[in-house]
């Protein structure tokens, strides 16, 4: 890497940033496209968010990637915000603009591009997802904004479910998202469904905890979707696999989330080719083999 005096910088605000596996992302797709850009991790605590976003631009800072716990908090340091990331209510990466950044969220789009990889079509698809937070949030509003038929949200604390399906259903003016407490997964009806997984239950070292242990609710599965990556095949995924279906982890959706940020720092298009020697770097960085 060579850094000069005309070298662009972009980077990750969050807390903590040390164990980002962004830099990999970015520094590879800089050095596979030829462009004069390097990428860090700045650390940001809470409340500091609204000063680190006016210093950046101040510092002439190409673009950001925002992680927790600052992914709400800095929308009102921002000039202007893409209308999905408003209303999902969370921001993940800002592009430079006149008198300061715009705020997206890429990591839907990460999400949607891995489905597109894989052959998974949301559009008229039955959808489970597990779990209420603000990944599970952000893929609801990607599965109604892709039309797709029902998508029902599975959680321990219903309300959180409710309030999402509420937000959602308000902001696609339909019913299609229907809140479960996730002890009745039994009364979901019919099969065939594209099942993601979004809690952090079966992470790295826990592999073998899983949301729901019931051969009867893997049946009920057309494909499945961790967007866990560590361990590259957690138990979700074995038992989907058990089935006879494919299920996938979410390493993929963190190279795009991390793809789509970097297309529009640098109004660019990255190839399939590109995309896949990052992959592989990200696989070795994080150790896992597939």
């Amino acid at each position: 890497m060579d850094i000069k005096g005309t070298t662009r910088v972009c980077g990750l605000i969050g807390n903590p940033v040390g164990h980002s596996v962004s830099p990999a992302i970015h520094n590879n797709l800089a050095r596979l496209t030829g462009k004069d850009m390097v990428y860090t991790t700045f650390k940001v605590e809470k409340g500091d968010v609204a000063s680190a976003v006016r210093g950046a631009y101040s510092l002439n800072i190409l673009g950001l990637n925002v992680t927790v716990p600052h992914k709400s908090e800095v929308i009102d340091s921002l000039v202007d915000i893409d209308p999905l990331a408003k209303a999902i209510g969370a921001v993940n990466t800002l592009v430079r603009v006149d008198g300061g950044f715009k705020g997206y969220n890429t990591d839907i789009l990460g999400l949607a591009r891995e489905l597109e990889d894989e052959g998974i079509e949301l559009a008229d698809s039955k959808v489970i997802i597990l779990g209420a937070g603000g990944a599970a949030r952000a893929i609801t509003f990607l599965c109604s904004s892709k039309n797709a038929q029902c998508v029902y949200l599975l959680n321990r604390t219903v309300d959180k479910a409710e309030a999402i399906a509420q937000a959602v259903n308000a902001h696609f003016n339909n019913d299609k998202v229907i809140p479960m407490n996730i002890a009745d997964y039994a009364d979901i009806p019919g099969e065939d469904y594209v099942v993601i997984q979004t809690t952090s239950v079966g992470l790295h070292p826990n592999d073998e905890a899983v949301v729901i242990d019931d051969e009867a609710f893997y049946k009920k599965a057309a494909v499945g979707v961790d967007i866990i990556y560590n361990p590259a095949k957690t138990k979700f995924m074995k038992l989907i696999k058990a089935q006879g279906k494919n299920a996938y982890n979410g390493l993929k959706m963190l190279l795009y989330q991390g793809v789509s940020a970097y297309e529009l720092w640098n109004d660019c298009k990255i190839t399939k080719e590109e995309a896949d020697e990052v992959y592989k770097c990200l696989q070795k960085e994080l150790g896992i083999n597939e």
